[in-house]
């Protein structure tokens, strides 16, 4: 598996010390995957903005000739 794969997890603490020690030492040497965890690094402070009104299924509304 790529470190990319993990970097989600990563940024959310849920990898093993292992895993988590491993995608360190590989972020510190490889440039193109600390930018892409860049872009994935503030998904835990994103995702702790969410109520759970925001995680409720939305509404269908009625679609197609007969609809409103």
């Amino acid at each position: 598996m790529h470190v990319r794969q993990l970097l989600g997890a990563y940024a959310l603490g849920a990898l093993t010390p292992g895993e988590d020690r491993a995608v360190a030492a590989h972020l510190r040497r490889c440039a193109p995957c600390r930018t892409a965890y860049l872009e994935v690094a503030e998904a835990p402070s994103l995702l702790a903005l969410l109520t759970e009104a925001d995680l409720e299924p939305a509404e269908e509304s009625p679609s197609g000739p007969d609809a409103e």
